[in-house]
């Protein structure tokens, strides 16, 4: 603390005797009045603009891999292109399949009337073993028979739908609504379920994700304002978004979700805000800037003109009793190019020089313009 006071007195010096340097008359000038444009600090609502990096992503990007081996023989779709849900992509070779559908067919076929063959002899040795005409162990081999038939059936049942999702396979559908990607694989190709690469990718963008990160102590600034997450996100309601080329994208946004991990390499926190893409202009994999508005009551608002720096200090003058009195303040810079937000130094009621401040001495004689 007394380092920063002699901090703030050093500076003061260096303005005054720069001020001061080469005029013959300074105290004949001190004593003239001059005139200048005051301000009377005042307590008002601050919106403060933040600007931070933003990765833009489609709500769902959903990479399309085959499940059954076999050659493109089909491509119902080119790079780019919007597509619906359920739309066919591709069409894999499907003579295999077909086969292994029809032999899977035909046993399902011969296991079920076997079960109808079972289920006479077990009906059949029943009526006997009441008329005591066959023993107890006659009728349960038939029993045991008639389950393992039934067992049989559930077997090629399963073999069957097995085979007839394979072939479902061969025509890759899209799943969801978007926009298709790089198409790597073409007709002829020759693919598998190990592939590394996907067929292609399909991205939703009916809206985006804009991802974005703040720091721990803005995210403790903004529980300490506003109470958990969840208020966090009910209070910051809409986000502006800065698209590469400098243009301010047309349709606000809003966040989604803060993240509760705090990443350990940068110290920050992932935040998510969404945005609607009716034009299709966000691109996923695109970058930006997001602008995030945050609200102060009772700010302390100064125009830029009414501050001047100094080796890294900040500075104002207050005018009490008609002279001008250098005041080191702290300030939080409001991103709008026009004014500062005080935060030490200042307080409500303060008749502050508003322009032309580092053209002032200390202690000059100040009246009010008359503009």
């Amino acid at each position: 603390m007394k380092r920063n006071t002699i901090g703030f007195m050093l500076a003061a010096l260096i303005v005054v005797s720069i001020m001061g340097c080469g005029n013959k008359n300074g105290e004949r000038d001190m004593d003239e009045a001059s005139e200048y444009e005051l301000l009377t600090v005042s307590g008002s609502t601050a919106v403060i603009t933040s600007e931070y990096s933003a990765t833009i992503r489609g709500r769902q990007d959903v990479d399309i891999f085959p499940q059954v081996s076999g050659k493109i023989v089909r491509q119902c779709v080119e790079e780019g292109q919007r597509v619906k849900y359920g739309q066919t992509l591709f069409v894999i070779d499907q003579v295999h399949y077909r086969s292994e559908l029809l032999t899977a067919t035909a046993a399902e076929h011969a296991a079920l009337a076997q079960v109808k063959t079972a289920e006479l002899e077990e009906q059949s040795k029943r009526n006997l073993f009441n008329k005591k005409v066959v023993s107890n162990y006659a009728l349960t081999e038939a029993v045991n028979a008639l389950e393992l038939a039934r067992a049989g059936y559930e077997q090629s049942k399963a073999q069957r739908m097995n085979a007839a999702n394979n072939l479902s396979y061969t025509i890759v559908k899209s799943p969801a609504n978007g926009v298709l990607g790089n198409l790597p694989y073409r007709i002829g190709s020759l693919v598998n379920e190990q592939l590394t690469k996907p067929l292609t990718t399909i991205s939703d963008n009916s809206q985006m994700y804009v991802y974005f990160s703040i720091s721990e102590n803005e995210l403790r600034n903004l529980i300490e304002k506003y109470g958990p997450t969840e208020n966090i996100i009910k209070r910051l309601l809409k986000v502006s978004l800065i698209l590469s080329d400098g243009s301010i994208y047309q349709y606000q946004g809003h966040i989604e979700a803060i993240s509760g991990i705090i990443d350990p390499q940068t110290g920050s926190i992932s935040v998510r805000s969404v945005f609607d893409n009716p034009e299709h202009q966000l691109l996923s994999g695109g970058i930006g800037n997001v602008v995030l508005k945050k609200y102060k009551d009772n700010a302390l608002v100064v125009p830029q003109t009414a501050v001047f720096e100094i080796q890294d200090k900040y500075f104002a003058y207050r005018v009490i009793k008609g002279r001008a009195v250098l005041t080191p303040i702290k300030i939080q810079d409001m991103n709008d190019g026009k004014n500062y937000l005080v935060t030490v130094g200042l307080k409500m009621g303060d008749v502050i020089i508003a322009d032309g401040a580092n053209s002032v001495k200390d202690g000059m004689a100040i009246e009010k313009s008359s503009k």
